[in-house]
């Protein structure tokens, strides 16, 4: 490759390890380093994210951002917001004149925007998540989410380019925000096969209190409403005797939606058969895999995910998953094959609640149930979840696809 042809990336974005909490950080992590990879490291690649890192890894540059300045908030939840912005100004100003800037959820948007005019850039969206699907996020934000939705747009109707997660994220994009479908590029989230894959560690769950001779019902996820974890709380008494539910959940939105969960998780202990541990704390990642590893089932009970990473990681370490049938996840998990889909009505447009709470739960627990029930074909289907993700979801072929694009928008033609 000439050196005309290598290309200046900057990512934007609020996540980045060790700060991660959502799938967002996770596909910035791995994108970042397949990206300074690909074609003998010939690209530069700069990340600037929130907070304190400082690392240089030959051509990846990771530079944390932190606020040089914090504002006073009429609303306490205003402050989100607020920290946002000023460190989008800080990523603009510290921004070396890149060929792509390439941003990721709304905390990162304003910074694309800004960057994007000063230094004759073009701009590059992925789409993760969409503000008018969450509308729980004014427990939140407040009335700073009407801001966080403002700023979305104005990404979107400006951005040369729009990596959409899923199928379904593309119909979002050009439904919501008028995106011309020629400006729009489905682009899966990845794995890394090699990182996630079986590996057994009986000693490493007992030290987490949980007994690895007991089928495993697991749930890795925030406590948030866009992930279905009240639901699936108060689908554990529907659940046969003889397993164990871990639900790996921390990170709450909000005090109320924490309390909710502290709440249901006591009231589930009482009147469920099966046994509950809840771990309140983000996991190391490679517990996770070993947590994976010994479920019989792995749970999403998404009521929104754009694409629904952590399906993947399932899959890659060959357990079987039963998952809400909404946005991505039907590009992921075949029913049948790899897992099992449960049908989700919604309350209405723009509302992503089932339209019978009771209904949806007790669907949840009957599809645990029939894979619980029949451990033989949960295990076929956990391998054939690990080919399926060998075939398709390499992030090294995504990064490939991503450069693609990349080069189609300087090129004017997106």
């Amino acid at each position: 490759m000439t050196p005309s042809q290598a290309m200046r990336i900057a990512l934007f974005t609020n996540e980045y390890p060790p700060h991660v909490y959502g799938g967002a950080g996770v596909h910035v992590e791995y994108l970042s380093r397949e990206l300074a990879r690909i074609e003998g490291g010939a690209h530069n690649v700069d990340v600037f994210c929130f907070g304190e890192q400082h690392e240089t890894l030959g051509n990846l540059r990771i530079r944390g951002v932190a606020p040089a300045v914090r504002f006073a908030a009429q609303d306490p939840r205003h402050a989100k917001l607020l920290d946002a912005l000023v460190r989008d100004l800080a990523m603009a100003g510290a921004v070396e004149s890149p060929d792509i800037v390439h941003c990721h959820t709304w905390y990162a948007h304003l910074a694309g925007c800004l960057t994007r005019p000063l230094t004759g850039s073009r701009l590059v969206l992925t789409t993760h998540s969409l503000e008018p699907h969450r509308p729980w996020k004014v427990e939140q934000l407040g009335t700073a989410y009407h801001a966080t939705a403002w700023i979305e747009r104005t990404a979107y109707e400006n951005a040369d380019g729009v990596i959409a997660v899923s199928r379904a994220m593309k119909e979002d994009v050009q439904t919501l925000y008028g995106v011309p479908p020629e400006r729009v590029r489905v682009i899966h989230n990845g794995i890394d096969p090699d990182e996630y894959q079986p590996r057994p560690a009986p000693d490493k769950l007992r030290r987490l209190g949980i007994d690895p001779d007991t089928p495993i019902v697991l749930f890795v996820g925030r406590i948030t409403r866009q992930k279905g974890i009240l639901h699936l709380v108060r689908a554990i008494r529907h659940l046969e005797s003889g397993v164990q539910v871990v639900l790996c959940a921390g990170a709450p939105d909000t005090p109320d939606i924490a309390n909710e969960m502290t709440v249901l998780v006591a009231e589930a202990k009482l009147e469920a058969a099966a046994e509950i541990t809840w771990i309140p704390e983000m996991l190391p990642r490679e517990d996770l895999i070993s947590l994976y590893t010994h479920a019989a089932v792995f749970v999403c009970p998404s009521v929104y995910e754009p694409f629904g990473i952590i399906n993947i990681e399932a899959m890659a370490c060959e357990t079987a998953v039963v998952a809400t049938a909404v946005g991505g996840i039907p590009e992921i998990v075949i029913p049948g094959e790899t897992g099992l889909l449960i049908a989700f009505e919604p309350q209405g447009e723009g509302l992503p609640e089932p339209r019978d709470a009771e209904e949806f739960s007790l669907a949840l627990a009957a599809g645990i149930n029939e894979l619980i029930r029949d451990p033989e074909r949960a295990r076929a289907m956990g391998r054939a979840g690990r080919e399926r993700v060998l075939a398709e979801f390499s992030w090294r072929r995504i990064a490939e696809l991503t450069v693609e694009f990349y080069r189609e928008v300087i090129k004017g033609r997106s």
